[in-house]
């Protein structure tokens, strides 16, 4: 199936006692995958670019652990099938990890809006993020979510461009008290370049 129309299907999923069988061994395999997708962005952040396989395990997971049967898999698919890049994006979840509880609601306080501020440069064009519409991520009082949902469309030039490795790609937030930028690594770019058909 073409990239720009990848969607996980009743199809696509193992019966749970399969997948329960099947668990740890899928899960080494899909490591490296993740891994090469994983960029860390200053002390708190991590961005997780995902892919049909990352929201595939991520929907068995959740049929195995909730196991609510057929109902439970048409939620999983609408909740997750979004997160599936169509061959002119890259999708992320962003999270920011921050173990104690106390400092975490004070930064996370400080952090109203950030999911509007995070953005791709690739060579001289940068890509501004679109956080997904599913829910407001920063409450009234100003506290931002843990947990954002972005995608960052790409036009013709800029996938070209993110395919050449002389280009420099990177991943940053411009958030004024969280400007950090990242460069994605060759290995990353090269698992990325996939998600841009």
């Amino acid at each position: 199936m073409p990239a720009a129309q990848r969607r996980i299907t009743a199809e696509d999923i193992l019966p749970t006692e399969t997948f329960a069988a099947e668990r740890k061994a899928r899960r080494a395999a899909l490591l490296p995958h993740k891994r090469r997708r994983r960029v860390a962005l200053g002390p708190y952040c991590t961005v997780y670019f995902e892919s049909f396989e990352t929201m595939l395990f991520q929907i068995q997971e959740m049929l195995l652990i909730e196991k609510g049967g057929p109902a439970q898999l048409a939620d999983e698919l609408a909740a997750y099938n979004p997160l599936v890049p169509q061959g002119r994006e890259l999708v992320a979840t962003v999270m920011f990890e921050i173990d104690d509880p106390v400092r975490r609601t004070r930064i996370l306080g400080e952090l109203g809006g950030v999911e509007d501020r995070f953005f791709l440069e690739i060579g001289d064009r940068r890509i501004a993020a679109v956080q997904e519409e599913d829910a407001e991520r920063t409450r009234e009082d100003g506290k931002t979510s843990s947990v954002h949902f972005l995608r960052f469309p790409f036009a013709d030039p800029e996938a070209a461009a993110f395919k050449e490795p002389g280009v420099r790609a990177l991943i940053g937030c411009d958030h004024p008290l969280y400007a950090h930028m990242a460069p994605l690594a060759h290995e990353t770019r090269q698992e990325l370049a996939a998600d841009l058909a």
